[in-house]
């Protein structure tokens, strides 16, 4: 039916037991069966802390992405809002202390095109 609308799915699942109470969320901590990170496009873990939750924030990191490299922007944090269960945009600051968020790597799709193939010689 998605594929008829073009639309995209959005859905959820579990964690292992081993990945519900880690801080650092793998792409085998998936429940149920593995054809379903084998089958997803994308796919990203929310990751919440007591510190995160002080500060009203909460991680996200991508654990599969068939759309852009998975290096870049890894980990990041928005802002939540629980009790009206919304989402909202960080300070850039609040990204500066998180490892493999990616964000020192900034380039654009030109540059990425020319380093790929500029050892090549047609």
């Amino acid at each position: 039916m998605a594929c008829e609308a073009n639309v995209p799915i959005i859905s959820a699942t579990q964690t292992t037991r081993s990945g519900y109470g880690s801080s650092d969320v793998e792409l085998t901590d998936t429940s149920e069966s593995f054809g379903l990170p084998a089958t997803a496009d994308l796919m990203f873990a929310l990751i919440s802390t007591d510190e995160l939750e002080e500060l009203g924030q909460i991680m996200v990191k991508q654990l599969k992405n068939r759309y852009n490299d998975l290096s870049i922007n890894k980990r990041f944090v928005i802002g939540i809002d629980r009790a009206k269960m919304r989402l909202y945009d960080c300070e850039q600051s609040a990204q500066d202390d998180i490892l493999d968020s990616g964000q020192d790597v900034e380039y654009n799709n030109e540059e990425r095109t020319t380093k790929k193939f500029a050892s090549l010689k047609f």
